[in-house]
């Protein structure tokens, strides 16, 4: 038994060591892996979406029989001058660049993945460049207008409660129409938000201040929503447009809005990059660079509201 151990021990050092690939695995079909790996983020819709789209163009661009065998770094190239060049909507105009980011990124998360897992012998992913992520334009409120929201009125109460309440703690839509009392700790005089963020999968510990903690009302069973009633639906997206509308405000506000607000709030007020970046669970500190930078906007516009000094 000993020697058997010591046997397979050598292999293991050996396949290893020189780059020998399970050749049980290796004769996978790649397809049908990532397809696996699709459908493990069943439970994330919008993450599952961009797999299940990213999955939709290598079945348009790869072969269906093609292999772990044939895996490598020409193949990398090939799927990603497909996303480059030839891969188009359903409407069959050219992807945007933030859809090829992200329908790329997948592909080789599938790749690194495979290669965690034993089925090839090199991280291709690490030898081929991903797409540049487009910048979007963040819509967020600035005090004086979330000010105004919050003494409008809004036809849904929960609706009202739960925007204010992103607007204050930076929380995602999904995290907080999922969020239950297990996860809201009280501890002396602070509060805190324990929870696993949906889109990153990632465990967070978020302090919250008073007034963010009195809009989530009475605390009721463990396992009871806080925001109760509070759903994703076209009837409640005119809503926040309509309350906008009312408050006086003319930008276009969703929803997710309110974390772009609670972003630039932060950072107007003294907050440094690095902690706005750990509240909001950014992955890359790039990100909420895009706030700094709106924030930095703000401050020339400042620069010219002193009127002329006359001499």
């Amino acid at each position: 038994m000993t020697e058997q151990i010591l046997a397979i021990r050598k292999a293991e050092y050996f396949q290893g060591k020189f780059d020998i690939k399970n050749t049980t695995k290796s004769k996978r079909l790649f397809i049908d892996f990532f397809y696996e790996k699709t459908e493990e983020k069943i439970d994330s819709p919008k993450n599952y979406g961009n797999w299940t789209a990213s999955f939709l163009h290598l079945k348009k661009c790869i072969s269906s029989n093609l292999t772990f065998d044939e895996v490598d770094e020409n193949f990398t190239k090939k799927v990603r001058l497909y996303f480059e060049k030839e891969a188009k909507t359903k409407s069959n105009t050219s992807l945007s660049l933030n859809s090829k980011y992200s329908y790329f990124n997948k592909f080789k998360a599938a790749l690194r993945a495979a290669f965690d897992e034993g089925y090839i012998s090199f991280n291709y992913a690490s030898k081929v460049k991903s797409f540049e992520q487009a910048e979007s334009q963040r819509e967020y409120l600035t005090f004086q207008e979330l000010q105004k929201l919050a003494q409008t009125d809004c036809k849904y109460a929960v609706l009202k409660r739960a925007y204010i309440f992103s607007s204050l703690v930076g929380l995602r839509w999904s995290d907080i129409n999922t969020m239950v009392w297990s996860e809201v700790r009280d501890e002396e005089n602070t509060s805190r938000i324990n929870f696993r963020q949906e889109k990153t999968d990632g465990v967070e510990y978020l302090y919250i201040s008073q007034q963010a903690r009195e809009l989530l009302g009475e605390r009721e069973s463990p396992s009871d929503r806080v925001f109760v009633g509070l759903k994703y639906s076209a009837v409640y997206n005119n809503e926040i447009v309509r309350w906008c509308n009312r408050a006086g405000i003319s930008k276009h506000i969703t929803f997710h809005s309110a974390r772009h607000t609670n972003a630039v709030l932060l950072l107007e007020n003294g907050a440094d990059i690095y902690t706005v970046s750990k509240r909001l669970g950014h992955r890359e500190i790039r990100t909420t660079a895009i706030y700094a930078k709106i924030v930095d906007e703000k401050m020339r516009e400042a620069s010219n509201l002193i009127p002329i000094v006359k001499f």
